[in-house]
């Protein structure tokens, strides 16, 4: 035990002191060189184990949500299908003016003319026959007639629409009916009356409707190209040929309204 206190030898013992220290550096040095290998060893190994438990477990983590294939919505938004509702509506008051035969009667169509008329606005009622309602009089209503396009292809029948606006500050009535508010068609080429709602009108032939104070009402007329006799005798012409044709509207109490329209050739 006193030489390692008191190291012996040639050299001083200062020299043998540095030397155990340093040995006893390496030693150490190396010692924890062994534990950090073993632990780092180790560490991989769970490591890795947990990498490939992560791997293993990644796809069960994931679950699959709704399928974005499927339709969201099933159904269509009500407002689609209200107004799909609405379109059938129409048509199917088409085919009441339609169902009228000639022109004269599609003029005179009954639930079909009473739509149109509320169609065009919004407003105007039907009203029964002997409404005390005042008659709307020249001064504060006005009549416009106006074909709804300027020309119409073969076969395709042309329509007309009659609008009462009221600009007095009271409601009125007028009678937009085939037999009282008159519609006549004329060849322009020879002033030849081709066409008269009034000649031959079937059902009540009276469309008397509410005129709003301050508003307008619309009533549409379709003509089917057919020439017309009065008392429904057998007209002396054949269809509408093409050409330019004049349009008249004559009411009771109300100034006249003309328009004009084409019927093109093939």
């Amino acid at each position: 035990m006193g030489s390692l206190r008191n190291p012996i030898g040639p050299l001083p013992s200062t020299i043998y002191w540095r030397r155990r220290a340093v040995l006893l550096s390496m030693v150490a040095l190396l010692a924890l060189l062994i534990v950090w290998a073993v632990n780092s060893g180790g560490g991989g190994s769970k490591t890795g184990a947990g990498g490939s438990n992560g791997k293993n477990t990644a796809p069960s983590s994931i679950t699959p949500g709704p399928s974005g294939s499927g339709p969201a919505i099933s159904e269509h938004p009500g407002g689609r299908d209200e107004s799909g509702a609405g379109g059938d509506d129409g048509s199917s008051d088409g085919a009441n003016g339609d169902s009228s035969g000639s022109g004269s009667d599609t003029a005179g169509s009954g639930a079909g003319s009473d739509d149109g008329a509320k169609g065009g606005t919004g407003a105007g009622d039907r009203l029964p026959a002997g409404s005390s309602l005042p008659d709307c009089t020249t001064g504060g209503v006005t009549l416009t007639l106006r074909s709804v396009h300027n020309s119409y292809a073969p076969g395709e029948k042309p329509k007309f629409e009659l609008t009462a606006k009221n600009t007095t500050a009271k409601d009125c009535k007028v009678d937009l009916g085939p037999k009282s508010a008159v519609l006549t068609i004329t060849q322009a080429s020879s002033d030849t009356e081709i066409w008269s709602s009034g000649d031959c009108p079937k059902g009540a032939g009276s469309l008397l409707l509410r005129v709003p104070a301050g508003a307008h009402i619309t009533h549409t007329i379709e003509w089917d190209r057919k020439a017309s006799a009065p008392e429904c005798a057998t007209p002396k012409t054949g269809p509408a040929t093409p050409g330019t044709y004049l349009v008249e509207a004559k009411a009771p109490q109300l100034p006249k309204a003309q328009a004009s329209f084409v019927l093109a050739k093939d």
